[in-house]
């Protein structure tokens, strides 16, 4: 990860149009909108707390400020996998709270012009992936466009803001 990142993420409103910071999980290549991002960081140490769902790993503090963390790889459904140093959190805001998102490794911002970005096919009847919300095309590469907003649902959102 480099220093310049966080320079990154300050723009204007209008320049992070397009803009998405991707990552990955296992050997898929993930993007969020710039714009929810607040800060990337190294993993850290986590304090579990009982009763969450397990891909909530449970909060950190942050400068003082109390932020939960979820485990986009268990959100996933996906095995979990020991964190080590490229493990990565990304803070990013939905819904009123911080919240820090463990992913495997942090890669990039890419730009992806909007006729680069499709409509996720529809694979069968009935099914819907509500975490990805388009496709993004980069050269002969797919980045899975995340919906943050899905990410947690208004009842996990409630329950995360009562603990931090």
């Amino acid at each position: 990860m480099s220093e310049g990142m966080g320079n990154i993420i300050e723009m204007e409103e209008d320049t992070q149009t397009g803009r998405f910071l991707t990552f990955s999980l296992d050997k898929e290549s993930y993007g969020i909108e710039i714009k929810y991002v607040t800060e990337i960081i190294g993993i850290q140490s986590i304090t579990e707390i009982p009763e969450l769902p397990e891909y909530i790993k449970g909060i950190i503090n942050l400068r003082g400020k109390i932020i939960p963390v979820m485990d986009i790889r268990l959100r996933f459904k996906k095995p979990f996998r020991e964190y080590n140093d490229r493990t990565c959190i990304i803070v990013i805001d939905i819904k009123d709270i911080s919240i820090g998102l463990i992913v495997d490794s942090v890669s990039e911002v890419l730009v992806i012009p909007e006729q680069d970005i499709v409509e996720p096919p529809q694979m069968n009847k009935g099914f819907n992936n509500r975490y990805i919300k388009r496709i993004g095309k980069v050269g002969n590469d797919v980045k899975l466009l995340l919906d943050c907003e899905k990410l947690l649902t208004d009842d996990e959102a409630e329950t995360l803001i009562e603990i931090s």
